[in-house]
């Protein structure tokens, strides 16, 4: 019978090893994957970047155009008008920065966007980080506590077999 026990123990421990190594190959071959994910989220980054950049630099220049385009036709109207009519605020000068002014104020607010967006992507992963050192701790004391009852048990199981071993030889001799 302890023969038998022990093999099921060995079995038992054979299993849980090949578990063990099962979880750390995979937890290598995700470790190993790291600087891919790495490289990934900062490609997607910069190119997020550039992406803005070159929107923002594809409209002001085709502003630019338009501007210019508006300007050669309109500044000779524009500036009888005003001679005649309109006062020193509607100039074309001062319509032009307005709106260089409110395309510059897009683009930033486009940067803007794509730096919260970053933060709240770097805060995500920190809190993600947090928990799973939390999942691990707590992991851990479950598995401690899960022992000790496990052992708790063996003693109380061992405990009650001798004391019934006991009685049985205390009245084994009673009888005879």
């Amino acid at each position: 019978m302890s023969s038998s026990k022990e093999k099921n123990r060995e079995i038992f421990n054979i299993t849980l090893d090949e578990t063990r190594s099962t979880v750390k190959r995979t937890t290598d071959e995700a470790i190993k994957e790291i600087p891919r994910f790495t490289k990934a989220v900062n490609e997607y980054q910069e190119e997020t970047i550039q992406a803005t950049k070159d929107i923002a630099d594809n409209f002001l220049d085709s502003q630019k155009e338009v501007i210019h385009s508006i300007q050669s036709l309109w500044v000779p109207y524009i500036e009888n008008v005003q001679n005649s009519y309109l006062s020193y605020w509607v100039s074309p000068q001062r319509v032009t920065e307005n709106y260089a002014r409110a395309v510059s104020n897009v683009t930033d607010s486009s940067i803007a966007s794509t730096r919260l967006a970053n933060n709240v992507l770097f805060a995500t992963m920190d809190a993600w980080k947090t928990s799973m050192q939390h999942t691990r701790d707590n992991a851990k004391e479950f598995s401690r506590l899960n022992s000790n009852v496990a052992k708790s048990f063996e003693h109380v199981a061992k405990d009650s077999l001798r004391d019934f071993s006991a009685r049985e030889e205390v009245q084994g001799h009673t009888r005879q």
